[in-house]
């Protein structure tokens, strides 16, 4: 029986408490030897008795690890008498940081016990929980690579950092009152406000009705309490926006629907913003004004202590920035950009290197792919050469392939304005400084003028990386299953092959080869992007004709502005064609009145789906019709019977609420058995679901319902955003298999 040997671990086994597990483990079976990070590896030299037995307590690994390889080689040389943590070295990348994760119950315990070194203390963490991917430079981790770097340790801490015994033994981020990062107040032109406890006088500010920006791990928030919820909606312009809420455990147990999955996610080291059912569905409409609202629970030290000492039962947590746009993550930024909206700043003196926005969750499906979650990884074999995708235009990640894993990035944002593409940039870079690929392929949407695509080329100009344009519902389908599939991608809008804007398609196939065998009915988009500002447009694109014209006329509509409307729709002038889902839904909604005007991404769609929530459906009959040799669902057929039942009652909310329902779950039933003909007529028994759209519970449940009544398997990948944040995971997807078609 061997009793040495140098092993070798591979995956995220750095910035877990990998080396102090070790350790401790070492220590236990009589080990000597070393423990080192090498790169994004961890190397032990071992010597002992009992080194099986200490091998196997390596392999289980940390809370927080994941281990992809053990691999044991021989080890020569004499043993050394005891067993120690050596200095880290460079070497292979073959892991990750870990994202950031939610302060640990042993961590709150600690904040709230009297006379301990931690009581109080903002920044408390440990091996297990705290900042990780926020504040990491390069690898590999240790303490001089993080933005702990400026905070030297104290004794204490140093003592806590060198004991075997601790679960502060090793952990970067270790830190008290006396050497850590410490708290400010400001006030709105940034002069410190010195007298008393900055988190006391936080507390009181917001229940006073003040508004607050917060420094957090990722970013900061702005914090207020409900009671001003609409004058915060109004100093950002949102004015019929939700927000998001950070509140206790028992206060959403109380008001909202939640289930034991979403509950235990709640509390987890992810710790998202998770979108729940409201109990009463107009409760906190100045919050929401939908049916559901985001809540999160507090998960950093500094969130337990203020929620310790506020009177009002949540806050309003909304992250500073405009939609779309990067996170402010420094106070002069801070001071530059939420002048006029926020009166007082706590900000901390740590770093922000790396920002990372609140994730969220609905149902289990992830919209926002950030803390907790990113930088995610995905173990896929797409062959040998490293793949960066350089994501969609909206709600963008990016995606690096390297020795088999697929590493997508925290959420960017709308890469269509100069500061998100510069945080778009900003991540590719992190990532590559992180993997040290050696970029052969980049994958790029197919739309020749999106920021990203150019970015691609830069990079090709760059590298002489080989260029791959991937259509963009094709990455969807290519996301969500990497099996032969057909493929359902349903969204907003994306740039198809034909040229025209797609956004209900049908795919058969695998990726690389994907064939296009069915989509939505085209319909026109009067003015572009203005139908989707105003989807009155939208509905008139649609349904052209006197009886729309007459609905409009009674809204408001000038009889200029209607003629305008039909000498653009009828001499196609400044009018695109689209087979988008969302566009359909958001005319539906314009048709019954529900939203007119789209203040925020996706209002429209999400208004529709409120109004219909708890209502009935009733089947309608599916206009599925061929043309040129593919499936076509006749969205206008289906906008018709819309009106016709809209204008038996167009005051009756009720019936109101019922026909939005209908729409939504007939356009789901006609979408799913578009794709279940499609896999009867070839015998593929996998059918892939993606796209924004399918965050909408009824379209969503009622396709899963007709494909399983089918008897087929319906696939969606639950690691990554539905909604575009999956595209360049997709993107790599595409790339990769093309690759190895390739040879």
């Amino acid at each position: 029986m061997p009793n040495k040997g140098r092993i070798i671990i591979r995956g995220v086994v750095q910035g877990v408490g990998f080396r102090p597990f070790v350790y401790a483990r070492a220590i236990y079976h009589g080990i000597s030897g070393a423990v080192r990070n090498t790169g994004s590896e961890v190397q032990i030299d071992a010597w002992g008795e009992h080194f099986n037995a200490f091998l196997e307590d390596v392999r289980r690994g940390t809370p927080l690890s994941v281990i992809d390889s053990v691999e044991v080689t021989p080890l020569t040389g004499s043993p050394p008498h005891a067993f120690t943590i050596s200095k880290s070295q460079e070497g292979l990348r073959s892991g990750l940081i870990p994202p950031d994760i939610a302060t640990c119950a042993e961590c709150v315990r600690d904040i709230f016990t009297g006379d301990g070194r931690y009581e109080g203390y903002f920044g408390t963490s440990c091996v297990n929980c705290g900042p990780r991917y926020s504040i990491i430079r390069s690898l590999p981790y240790d303490r001089e690579r993080t933005a702990m770097r400026e905070f030297p340790v104290c004794t204490g801490c140093n003592g806590e950092y060198r004991d075997p015994h601790s679960r502060r033994h090793h952990a970067q981020t270790n830190a008290c009152s006396s050497c850590g990062p410490s708290l400010t107040l400001h006030d709105g032109s940034g002069d410190p406000i010195r007298t008393g406890d900055p988190i006391q006088e936080t507390a009181d500010l917001l229940d006073r009705g003040n508004i607050v920006a917060i420094k957090g791990i990722g970013g900061f928030h702005i914090a207020c309490t409900a009671e001003r919820a609409e004058e915060l909606k109004k100093r950002l312009g949102r004015t019929e926006q939700p927000f998001a809420i950070m509140a206790t455990r028992d206060w959403i147990l109380e008001n909202t629907r939640i289930s034991r999955y979403e509950e235990e996610l709640l509390a987890s080291g992810v710790s998202p913003i998770i979108v729940l059912d409201k109990r009463d569905p107009s409760a906190w409409e100045q919050v929401s004004n939908l049916h559901t609202i985001g809540c999160m629970v507090p998960y950093t030290a500094l969130h337990h202590l203020l929620f310790s000492r506020l009177r009002a039962p949540f806050l309003i947590m909304t992250s500073a920035n405009v939609p779309g746009y990067p996170m402010i993550t420094t106070l002069p930024e801070a001071l530059q950009k939420l002048s006029g909206i926020a009166g007082f700043f706590l900000t901390h003196d740590r770093e922000i290197v790396n920002r990372c926005d609140d994730s969220v969750v609905r149902k289990g499906y992830i919209i926002r792919l950030s803390r907790g979650y990113a930088p995610n990884r995905t173990r896929i074999s797409l062959g040998d050469k490293a793949i960066l995708g350089t994501g969609p235009e909206l709600n963008s990640t990016v995606t690096l392939y390297t020795d088999g894993f697929c590493i997508t990035s925290p959420h960017v944002g709308n890469d269509r304005n100069p500061g998100t593409y510069a945080y778009l940039q900003e991540t590719i870079a992190c990532l590559r400084n992180f993997m040290q690929p050696d970029i052969q392929v980049i994958a790029h949407d197919l739309h020749p003028q999106f920021l990203s695509t150019r970015y691609a080329r830069e990079i090709h100009e760059e590298t002489g990386a080989e260029l791959v344009p991937v259509q963009h519902h094709v990455a969807h389908i290519a996301a969500a299953c990497q099996e032969e599939c057909i493929g359902i991608a349903i969204d907003g809008v994306g740039y198809g092959t034909d040229g025209t804007v797609w956004g209900g398609e049908i795919f058969q196939g695998c990726a690389p080869d994907f064939t296009r065998i069915g989509h939505l009915l085209p319909v026109l988009m009067p003015g572009g992007d203005l139908a989707t500002i105003w989807p009155e447009r939208m509905l008139f694109g649609i349904l052209p004709d006197e009886e729309t014209r007459e609905i409009l006329g009674m809204r408001g509509w000038k009889e200029q502005e209607l003629s305008v409307l039909e000498k653009q729709v009828s001499r196609r002038f400044n009018t695109i064609q689209t087979t988008s889902t969302g566009r359909v839904l958001d005319a539906a909604s314009a048709l019954l009145g529900i939203c007119r005007q789209k203040t925020y991404d996706g209002e429209p769609a999400m208004r529709l789906e409120s109004a219909a929530s708890g209502a009935t459906p009733e089947p309608w009959n599916i206009p599925v019709i061929s043309s040129g040799g593919l499936r076509v669902l006749d969205t206008v057929s289906l906008m018709k019977k819309t009106r016709d039942q809209y204008l038996r009652d167009p005051t009756d909310n009720q019936h109101i609420r019922q026909t939005a329902a209908s729409f939504q779950y007939n356009l789901a039933r006609g979408i799913a058995a578009t794709a279940c003909e499609a896999a009867a007529e070839t015998g593929i028994g996998r059918i892939a679901l993606s796209g924004g759209v399918a965050y909408n519970e009824m379209i969503r449940e009622t396709i899963r319902k007709t494909v399983l009544t089918q008897g087929l398997e319906l696939v969606m990948n639950r690691e990554m955003p539905l909604g575009d944040g999956c595209i360049s995971f997709g993107q790599c997807v595409f790339a990769g298999r093309a690759a190895i078609k390739k040879g």
